[in-house]
């Protein structure tokens, strides 16, 4: 009988990323003596209250989410940082508690776990490996309500980039939440026209332009030339102006450099005026940088007809 209890018991944990609930081993045969003996030789455990990992400890962080929703019951939902991680819109703290929502009181008062009573719109939750997660749209309206504004404008700007999440995705979702306490923050972004860009750099960069009363760049715009494709990483197309911004690694990487080199040689010679911006330029010397840029703008040329739109 425990045999075969014990390959439902695989079965499902197989499922979840190597965990399972109380309540799935009671419904695979094992009561809670045949519990306690699977526990005490190591085939099963304990994670957090009434969930165990089966035949090892070494959960995946998938394993350690799975666990928190299953111990918060059926109608659970990750979210928060712990749903940002997964849909890799932010990088996992370790010392973070795992955030639920719940619609009652269930998770409460567990250790590691981290519950939010919450009204989720059921087109904003994901269902992925066994257990439900909210959306990324759902995920940043609520690490909107809590996150400052800079950080916030960073992460949600990266979301767009790598594709995570639209505008459309992130508009919609403030609409079907309207009392929800991230709502206006998420609103505010929005508002300002969002490009997305890829770097930390690239957003401070904008920023600081922005905030200059310069017209807003297409950024990284994908540029054709014979065979070989460029993204800058500011374009003004209709004056041929082109911003490279040199982070760190391009000092200490040959190979950047070299390729850099080579990108800026074929955006020179058709007619792009290419202005290069440091770290160090941009965060210790703004108004130098701006005044650089305004005179970039200033001599600029319309570009070669085959870069129009």
């Amino acid at each position: 009988m425990h045999h075969s209890s014990d390959r439902r018991v695989a079965l499902v944990a197989g499922g979840q990323a190597g965990v399972i609930a109380s309540r799935q081993l009671a419904a695979c045969g094992l009561d809670a003596r045949a519990v306690k003996v699977r526990a005490d030789r190591g085939s099963l455990h304990p994670v957090f209250h009434g969930v165990y990992g089966v035949g090892h400890t070494a959960l995946t962080r998938m394993g350690l989410f799975t666990a928190a929703v299953l111990a918060c019951w059926d109608d659970a939902i990750l979210g928060y940082h712990a749903a940002a991680a997964y849909h890799r819109i932010r990088p996992w703290d370790e010392l973070h508690d795992v955030e639920v929502i719940v619609p009652r009181n269930a998770g409460r008062g567990i250790d590691g776990i981290r519950a939010h009573r919450s009204r989720v719109d059921p087109r904003d939750v994901w269902r992925r490996g066994g257990i439900r997660i909210t959306s990324p749209a759902r995920t940043i309206l609520d690490l909107a309500a809590t996150t400052p504004p800079v950080p916030l404008r960073r992460l949600v700007r990266q979301a767009l980039a790598d594709g995570r999440v639209s505008v459309r995705q992130l508009a919609d979702v403030a609409d079907r939440h309207r009392g929800h306490r991230g709502v206006g923050a998420l609103r505010r972004l929005i508002a300002d026209g969002y490009v997305p860009t890829r770097s930390e750099m690239e957003d401070r960069a904008l920023d600081v332009i922005l905030a200059a009363g310069i017209p807003k760049p297409e950024i990284n715009p994908r540029l054709e030339f014979g065979e070989r494709w460029i993204r800058p990483d500011m374009f003004w197309r209709a004056l041929g102006v082109v911003i490279e911004l040199d982070g760190a690694r391009w000092h200490d990487d040959p190979l950047t450099r070299q390729d850099d080199a080579d990108k800026q040689a074929i955006l020179e010679a058709n007619g792009l005026r290419v202005l290069r911006i440091t770290w160090r330029q941009l965060v210790d010397h703004p108004r130098q940088t701006i005044a650089r840029v305004r005179a970039a703008l200033a001599r600029g040329a319309p570009p070669s007809p085959t870069l129009a739109r």
